[in-house]
């Protein structure tokens, strides 16, 4: 989780994404952002997220994110 937290922080280093739980819903994430942590969370932790992995609940929080890269390692 700290990995992926560090991965955010670079996005954007203004949010606290340890407890904003509306990342998408909140228009905090844009598109553009969701493209970038695909690839980067493609290559950190060695997954593949598919099209029907890039939803709003699956980026919303840093908690949703960090579940969908265990289910996907």
């Amino acid at each position: 989780m700290d990995e992926l937290l560090e991965i955010l922080k670079e996005t954007n280093s203004e949010v606290d994404f340890a407890t904003e739980k509306s990342l998408i819903d909140n228009g905090v994430l844009d598109s553009f952002d969701v493209v970038q942590l695909v690839m980067k969370l493609n290559e950190e932790f060695d997954i593949e997220i598919g099209a029907e992995e890039i939803t709003p609940e699956n980026f919303n929080s840093a908690e949703a994110m960090w579940a969908m890269v265990q289910r996907l390692q």
